[in-house]
């Protein structure tokens, strides 16, 4: 629109009070100043699919926390982001039992519980879909072998995933390479996947450092541990959800989609 022009239309001769006509004007403008702003806003999130939604819509998940730990607001962005996708979510504590999973379409153990007081979890047998960012776990889950350092561990500083298997519904239509999953340095978790995983994504620049893995149910893990459901390992840090780029939310989006739907044939 012609600002000048549209002004110099409402401030024409009229019958209309000259108060009320420069009154017109500046709200006018103000209008058409706020549209501006708006139409920006509008193209910075991330449009949902609503065929994505689809397969979440309706979905029961057990989500497993530190519910007294200063990182727990992450957590409830994370709750936000799922109910928005049309899950019913249960927020327990860490030391919650084993059975709080039964009847669960999936079981998510954030980064924000407490590693050491959840070694040898129970969890990990769970006949239910489970998927899990805290690195300092995949051990006991048997994701990985046991030696932090050299079969799992957290880089303090990255931004960047090498995507190496974009033709996987894991990948959530993120192209093949080098994409940024933060706008800037965060906190990444890394495993050495067993032999049956299906590897998405790594640390750029370092190819046995898996940072997007997962398990058909049946498929063999570590320590030659059959995975009872679907299992899934991301990336994320106690408070980085909230500064995933539009690549970062698409894997995590497929990775919640793919750990609930009906098995198909495997990840790749």
């Amino acid at each position: 629109m012609n600002v000048n022009l549209s002004l110099r239309s409402v401030l024409a001769p009229s019958r209309v009070p000259r108060r009320a006509l420069l009154c017109m004007a500046s709200l006018l403008a103000a209008s058409i100043a706020l549209g501006g702003v708006s139409t920006a806003r509008a193209a910075t999130p991330r449009v949902q699919d609503a065929s994505s939604d689809a397969v979440t819509s309706n979905k029961h998940v057990l989500y497993v926390t530190r519910l007294k730990h200063r990182d727990r607001e992450e957590d409830d962005k994370v709750v936000a982001h799922l109910e928005q996708r049309g899950m019913f979510v249960k927020l327990v504590d860490e030391d919650a039992p084993v059975s709080a999973a039964k009847g669960e379409d999936l079981v998510i153990i954030s980064s924000v519980v407490s590693a050491r007081d959840m070694v040898g979890t129970p969890f990990r047998d769970v006949p239910v879909p489970l998927l899990t960012w805290e690195s300092d776990l995949f051990d006991s889950l048997r994701f990985t072998g046991q030696k932090k350092g050299e079969d799992f561990g957290e880089i303090a500083k990255e931004h960047y995933v090498n995507v190496v298997n974009a033709p996987s519904p894991l990948a959530g239509g993120v192209p093949a390479g080098k994409r940024w999953v933060y706008p800037r340095d965060d906190e990444m978790g890394w495993g050495k996947p067993g032999p049956g995983a299906t590897i998405i994504a790594t640390v750029a620049g370092e190819p046995t450092h898996a940072v997007v893995f997962a398990y058909e149910k049946g498929a063999t893990m570590d320590y030659d541990f059959i995975a009872p459901a679907r299992r899934v390992a991301l990336f994320l840090g106690n408070r980085s959800f909230e500064n995933l780029s539009a690549d970062g939310s698409a894997i995590f989006d497929a990775a919640v989609n793919w750990a609930v739907s009906e098995p198909t044939g495997g990840a790749r």
